[in-house]
C-alpha cells in the first residue's frame, strides 16, 4: 500500500542521525542545515550500504545470465520494481518503468505516446508553474507535430487558476500535464480533481510527481492519472534512479523509447519485434545498483510512514512561515497556509540578489537554492528574476529554520552597511 506506518511519535532526531553527511560540523562547530532537498535529497546509511553491498557482493548484468550472481542481481532489481509499485499503489509492477529521473520519464512519454497520438492542431495544456522538464518536451513535440500549447494561469496566491483550466479543457485538449507540487512555490495542486476534469474532456494526463511522491502519500490508482514520473534522488535514493508509472493499457500501446539490447523479442536483419512492458522501455544495461538503492529508499520511507513524513513537513513548514514573517523586507511566494503547500518556500529579501543571499547563507553552513529553479515562465509571472528557495525533508527540524533566519538577518546587516 501507499504507506506501511501511520504511527505517531517518530523519533526525528534518530532519523536525522541516519544520514552520515549531516553528522559533520564546520570550522565554527555548526552542523549543516541542508535546505535544498527539492533539488536532491541526502541519503541515509541504509541506502548507501545497499548500493555498496550490491557492488561488493552481487555486481553482474541482469536478465540474461544463468549464473548465481546474475540471478541474484536480477532478483534484487525486479524486487526494487515491486517495491516502487507498492509505494505508489500501482496495480502491477509492469506499470513501473525504471528511468534515470523525472525528466527522462516525461521525455519517454513525449517521444512514444506523444509522437504516436498527438497530431497537427491538437492542444497540449501545460501550466505556468511547470518545471522546464514538464514544459520543454511538450514544446518540442508541439513544434514537430504542429500542435498547439496553452498554459494554465497562476493566481496571485500561487495556485493554478482552475477556471482558466476549465476554459482550456472546453477546447478538447489531447493532453494535460501539470506538477502535483510546484518545485518553486510548494503549492499542492488538486491533482485528483485536475485529472478528473481532464478525463471528462477526453484528455490524457501526465503528472510531474518529483516533489509529491517523496513527501506525501501518493496513490496512483486513487489519483487515476495516466502517467506519473518521479525521481529517486529526491526521495533519499541514488542519483540516476527514477520511475515512470503508466497505466498498463497505455504502456502496451506505446512504441519503444530507445532501441538496443533487452527491449526486443526477436531481431532479424529485416526487422524486430518488441519485448513486453516494461522491458520494452529499458534498452541496454540498466543502472542496477541505483535501482536497488531506490528500493532501499522506499523501504526506509515506508518505515517512517508517508503520512508521518507529510505531517512532519507540514508542521515544520508552518513554523518556517511564521519565523520568516519576522524578517523585514522578506517576501514569500505561494500559498500562505501550510496545509496548501509542501515543504518548499521561495522568497526574495528586499533588493538583495538571490545568489548573494544564498552565498551568505552558505557562510553560515546553511544550504539553499537560488535562481529560477527551472521555472522561468513562473518567475516572469511573479515579476522576479530569481528567488532563494529553502526546502525541507525528514531530516530537518526547527533548528535548521532558526539558522536560516539568523543567516537572512546577517545578509540584511551586510547589505545595510
Amino acid at each position: 500500500m501507499v504507506t506501511t506506518s501511520i504511527e505517531k511519535g517518530v523519533d526525528w532526531v534518530r532519523v536525522r542521525g541516519d544520514f552520515p553527511i549531516l553528522g559533520a560540523v564546520d570550522a565554527q562547530g555548526r552542523r549543516l542545515a541542508f535546505l535544498d532537498s527539492a533539488a536532491s535529497s541526502q541519503k541515509p546509511a541504509r541506502v548507501i550500504e545497499a548500493v555498496e553491498r550490491y557492488y561488493r557482493e552481487t555486481n553482474a548484468n541482469i536478465h540474461r545470465g544463468v549464473y548465481d550472481l546474475s540471478e541474484r542481481a536480477t532478483a534484487q532489481y525486479e524486487a526494487a520494481r515491486h517495491m516502487a509499485a507498492d509505494f505508489v499503489n500501482a496495480r502491477s509492477a509492469r506499470e513501473i518503468v525504471f528511468v534515470r529521473n523525472t525528466t527522462e520519464g516525461i521525455n519517454l512519454v513525449a517521444q512514444t505516446w506523444g509522437r504516436r497520438n498527438v497530431g497537427a492542431g491538437d492542444l497540449i495544456v501545460v501550466t505556468t508553474m511547470d518545471h522546464h522538464s514538464n514544459l520543454v518536451p511538450w514544446q518540442m513535440l508541439a513544434e514537430e507535430k504542429g500542435a498547439r500549447l496553452a498554459a494554465v494561469r497562476v493566481t496571485d496566491d500561487g495556485k493554478l487558476d482552475l477556471d482558466h483550466l476549465k476554459e482550456l479543457l472546453a477546447q478538447g485538449p489531447r493532453l494535460v500535464v501539470f506538477p502535483h507540487v510546484s518545485n518553486s512555490l510548494g503549492t499542492i495542486n488538486p491533482a485528483k480533481e485536475i485529472v478528473r476534469l481532464a478525463h471528462e474532456a477526453g484528455a490524457v494526463t501526465v503528472v510531474d510527481g518529483a516533489q509529491s511522491v517523496p513527501h506525501m502519500p501518493v496513490d496512483v490508482q486513487a489519483l487515476d492519472a495516466d502517467f506519473v514520473a518521479f525521481s529517486g534522488h529526491k526521495m533519499l535514493g541514488p542519483m540516476g534512479s527514477g520511475v515512470l508509472y503508466g497505466k498498463l493499457e497505455l504502456l502496451e500501446g506505446m512504441p519503444p523509447f530507445m532501441g538496443g539490447g533487452g527491449m526486443i523479442r526477436k531481431v532479424s536483419i529485416e526487422g524486430s519485434t518488441w519485448a513486453d512492458v516494461p522491458a520494452r522501455f529499458e534498452a541496454g544495461t540498466p543502472a542496477v545498483g541505483d535501482a536497488i538503492g531506490l528500493g532501499a529508499a522506499v523501504e526506509y520511507l515506508q518505515g517512517i510512514g508517508m503520512t508521518n513524513v507529510r505531517e512532519h513537513e507540514r508542521a515544520l513548514t508552518g513554523y518556517a512561515l511564521e519565523r520568516l514573517r519576522e524578517v523585514p523586507e522578506l517576501t514569500v511566494y505561494g500559498p500562505e497556509d501550510a496545509e496548501e503547500r509542501a515543504g518548499v518556500i521561495s522568497f526574495t529579501l528586499g533588493d538583495i540578489h538571490a545568489h548573494d543571499v544564498a552565498a551568505i547563507l552558505n557562510e553560515e553552513n546553511v544550504a539553499v537554492r537560488a535562481g529560477h529553479h527551472c521555472c522561468q515562465p513562473l518567475m516572469e509571472r511573479l515579476g522576479v528574476v530569481a528567488t532563494t528557495r529553502a526546502s525541507l525533508y525528514v531530516y530537518n527540524d526547527e533548528e535548521d529554520v532558526d539558522r536560516l533566519v539568523v543567516g537572512l538577518r546577517r545578509a540584511q546587516a551586510i547589505f545595510a552597511a
